[in-house]
């Protein structure tokens, strides 16, 4: 259950631990699908090997989602770091007045 808000005491909040789970597995998968589209989508004539065996662009498209995976990664994982609060604990996301904070761990259980 999602703390209430420190502005507006509103419970619709995002989390924005999963939201930037869910944003770096997007734009990896965007960034690979783009970095294969691009390295198999060659302008120059192809040669024969190419012409009659279609699969061996294969090696060459998977290069190009491996990078364009890391790229899409790497932007996501830039974005979300100068976005989130600074500090420890979870950080949330408001969706009423949009206020960003976090709030702290809850603290261990005693042992017994």
């Amino acid at each position: 259950m999602p703390p209430p808000c420190f502005n507006c005491a509103e419970t619709r909040m995002l989390n924005l631990d999963t939201a930037q789970r869910i944003g770096t597995t997007g734009s990896c998968l965007i960034g690979g699908a783009i970095g294969a589209w691009r390295s198999a989508a060659v302008t120059r004539p192809l040669s024969i090997a190419t012409s009659r065996f279609p699969l061996a662009k294969l090696p060459v498209a998977m290069m190009g989602a491996f990078a364009g995976g890391q790229s899409g990664a790497r932007v996501a994982a830039l974005f979300f770091s100068q976005w989130l609060p600074p500090g420890e604990g979870t950080p949330w996301l408001c969706l009423s007045c949009g206020h960003i904070f976090r709030h702290p761990f809850p603290p261990l259980a005693p042992a017994r």
